[in-house]
């Protein structure tokens, strides 16, 4: 196979950037990136607000998860596995991201034991979730209605605290849920 002429072939032909310098001239240190540039969003802020998400490294790792999950999942008799898949999905991709991180196994629990998919959800419950994600496999304002009503907070809790307080969390989410938002 042919080598690209731009790769050294051994390490003792890298380039030396110190090589061209006068005597006693050194590099000077390097400055520091600062993300100043129009597309840099870091500069500007990460814009939020309602059905904006948030961003994260390789969050769509959680689709792939989500199916590993599936057969976990309790569902209502009136709810599709897509719908639920999409909203345990979507949750867990913010819990990861709001860590800087991508999606683990742990972050999908957590969003299906809030919703109640994971047992110990009660009939009640069960009817509010059913009408809550109806569509959600293909309505992107849907799932991010459930997301944004989902405090950040009770989100983050360690996944054992989330086992603990999962009927305290629905019963919040259920109270800043509102239909009209999707």
């Amino acid at each position: 196979m042919a080598t690209d002429p731009f790769v050294a072939p051994t390490l003792d032909d890298e380039p030396r950037q110190a090589q061209n310098l006068a005597p006693g001239v050194s590099m000077p240190a390097a400055r520091p990136w600062v993300p100043d540039r129009p597309g840099d969003e870091v500069a500007f802020g990460q814009p939020r607000g309602r059905l904006l998400g948030v961003p994260g490294p390789n969050v769509g790792y959680a689709l792939q998860l989500a199916e590993r999950l599936a057969p976990r999942l309790t569902l209502a008799p009136q709810e599709r596995r897509g719908d639920a898949v999409a909203v345990v999905s979507e949750l867990a991709m913010e819990r990861a991201a709001s860590y800087g991180r991508a999606p683990v196994l742990a972050d999908l629990e957590c969003a299906a034991h809030i919703l109640g998919y994971l047992g110990g959800c009660d009939p009640d419950d069960a009817v509010w979730r059913a009408r809550a994600v109806a569509g959600a496999e293909h309505d992107y304002a849907a799932r991010r209605a459930i997301c944004d009503a989902v405090d950040l907070d009770g989100l983050r809790l360690p996944p054992e605290a989330v086992r603990r307080r999962a009927l305290e969390l629905r019963a919040q989410l259920r109270a800043a849920w509102r239909p009209g938002d999707q």
